[in-house]
Parts: structure tokens; C-alpha cells; sequence
């Protein structure tokens, strides 16, 4: 118990290690990009996702809200809302499915968790353009990787590829072009300087 005791005198009194921050330099840059610099600062070909999203707050009855649009096929189109119940209990969203069974029907499929951790409910529909629209009603107040509470998601899924297909053909594009001319090129020192975090 003693040898246990003197260690841990020891391994709190002992000073830091140099590199946390005694005479090591402390990284700041990589790739040309530095921490606490503006976006703005560069210029570069923006790699954005196939959709872009904003959050909305202040919807009745909601605490907020994602909406999600179209970058590349239809730029600006929603294809997706994503909100959330300002009521999180599991009361509430039996309530809920209760509502929703009332107006839409029996769910097509369960798309929640085995063990019903997230429990979650999907119905399909297709509208009068012939548009297959998707909707999920969500509960989970366990899982880290879902959104907690009670969640509603609106889709338009094959807009939601049509946009993934259109951002792929464009970027797949700039890729190729932009490895073709890589490939003839050799790493100079200061690529180097820019791989490397400083």
C-alpha cells in the first residue's frame, strides 16, 4: 500500500510531458488550412454533401427542426423535413401514434431496433405526380446515435438519390480531373510542408 501511495505522490508531482505543451510547437495548420482562420480565406472547390440543411426552431408544438435541400439536381427543392416533438415522453408519442394511425392508416413497416430502444414506424405513400413520399415517426430516449425524443421525418426518397446521383456525376468528375493532373506532378517540398501539421 505504501510503494501504491508514493507512486501516485510521484506520478502527481511529476511535470507534464514536453509534448503537452513544454517547447513542442502546438500544431495549428495541415493541409494549408488553419485552426481559427475564415472559410473565407480560401479558395477552393467546395466538396458539399448532396444536400444541404437548415435548422429551423420556434414551430408549435416543435423544438426544432432540419430541413434538407437539393444542391445539384433541383437546387433549393426540399426533399426531406426532420422535427422534433417538443414532448419527449413515450405518453406522448403513443398519443402520437394513435393520431397518425387514425389519419394514414396502419404503418407499412417497423423500422425501429430489435429490442426497442428506438422505436420507430414508416409509412409509404405515392402522391398524384407519382412521387413516392416516406413518413417515420421516431420515440428514443436511449440510443446516443439517434436524435432523442420524439421525432417526425418527411421524405421524398427518390429526389433524395436523384440528388446524390447528380452531386456523385459532378464531384467524380472534379476528381478525375483533378487526379489526372496530380499524377503527372511530383510532391514538391511544399506539398510536404502542407501534409504535414504544423
Amino acid at each position: 500500500m505504501k510503494h501504491f501511495l508514493l507512486a501516485v505522490c510521484i506520478f502527481l508531482t511529476s511535470p507534464p510531458p514536453a509534448h503537452a505543451g513544454q517547447g513542442a510547437p502546438v500544431p495549428h495548420e495541415i493541409g494549408g488550412f488553419s485552426l481559427g482562420s475564415s472559410v473565407e480565406d480560401y479558395d477552393f472547390i467546395s466538396y458539399r454533401n448532396f444536400l444541404n440543411q437548415v435548422v429551423v426552431e420556434n414551430i408549435p408544438g416543435f423544438r426544432k427542426g432540419i430541413i434538407y435541400y437539393g444542391v445539384c439536381e433541383r437546387p433549393g427543392e426540399i426533399v426531406k423535413i426532420k422535427l422534433k416533438y417538443k414532448d419527449s415522453s413515450e405518453r406522448f408519442f403513443k398519443k402520437l401514434m394513435k393520431k397518425y394511425k387514425d389519419r394514414f392508416g396502419e404503418p407499412d413497416e417497423y423500422v425501429g431496433d430489435a429490442f426497442g430502444v428506438v422505436k420507430a414506424w414508416k409509412w409509404t405513400f405515392t402522391d398524384r405526380q407519382g412521387n413516392r413520399v416516406t413518413l417515420v415517426l421516431q420515440h428514443n430516449l436511449q440510443n446516443p446515435d439517434e436524435s432523442t425524443g420524439n421525432t417526425v421525418k418527411l421524405s421524398l426518397p427518390e429526389r433524395i438519390r436523384a440528388e446524390e446521383k447528380c452531386f456523385r456525376k459532378l464531384t467524380h468528375a472534379r476528381t478525375r480531373q483533378q487526379t489526372d493532373h496530380r499524377t503527372r506532378q511530383q510532391l514538391s517540398p511544399e506539398d510536404w510542408v502542407k501534409m504535414i501539421p504544423r
